[in-house]
């Protein structure tokens, strides 16, 4: 069966990357990667999705989120890939870094071992491309992720970074409809124990609530909770 969107028709056609149509997708999360999934699918790219996140904490923020991403990839008829959670290296590769500031140099040692480890498996499985969807959040530094990205590539002579900028022809806007709907899990911290952390600190200081893991999901406007 061919999955078939009602935003597919007003998305702009995407250019066939350098090394052709068969592409692996890094995805951080469903609401992040379905505008960048249908985009591919109108363009007629043969994607995977590479699920590689071992900063995402607690164990239930990353079982939602995964959960989420296969929902998603099932429905649209594209394989995803489940790696590793292994949160002891992403421990090890971040220590002495607990403190710094997000888009500083704790995000740039995370995409760089999650990017590291997606150059690798495209480079095992004969993918000539990978990009990630991280970059169509208006909350990431674009330059550090692709930074991230050709720096991963650059181990392998066969794979090459596809740093194409999602957010342009409306994909922000795109990943919002999207997101509701679909009804995806949204997601209230980036995603590491330190996100969390500095979240929660901040909500606190204005009287908010804290994060409640689980419970907030995009929802079309005006559509009752």
């Amino acid at each position: 069966m061919t999955y078939t969107s009602p935003t597919l028709d007003s998305r702009i056609h995407i250019p066939i990357p350098e090394g052709g149509e068969k592409v692996l997708l890094h995805s951080c999360c469903a609401p992040c990667s379905g505008e960048v999934m249908e985009a591919m699918v109108k363009s007629g790219l043969n994607i995977t999705i590479y699920f590689y996140n071992p900063n995402i904490h607690p164990k239930k923020e990353y079982e939602i989120r995964k959960e989420e991403n296969i929902r998603f990839a099932e429905k649209m008829g594209i394989p995803i890939i489940d790696a590793d959670y292994d949160t002891e290296n992403w421990f090890a590769r971040v220590k002495g870094m607990e403190m710094e500031p997000e888009r500083g140099i704790r995000c740039t040692e995370c995409f760089d071992m999650r990017f590291e480890r997606t150059a690798l498996y495209a480079h095992e499985h004969g993918f000539k491309t990978f990009v990630s969807c991280l970059g169509i959040s208006r909350w990431k530094d674009m330059e550090q992720i692709n930074g991230c990205g050709h720096r991963a590539a650059a181990r392998y002579p066969d794979v090459k970074y596809w740093d194409y900028n999602w957010r342009k022809g409306g994909g922000g806007a795109r990943m919002i409809e999207i997101s509701k709907r679909e009804e995806f899990y949204q997601q209230e911290y980036c995603g590491c124990i330190y996100s969390l952390r500095d979240t929660n600190a901040w909500r606190t200081s204005q009287s908010r609530e804290k994060i409640k893991l689980g419970e907030k999901y995009y929802k079309i406007d005006g559509a009752k909770e």
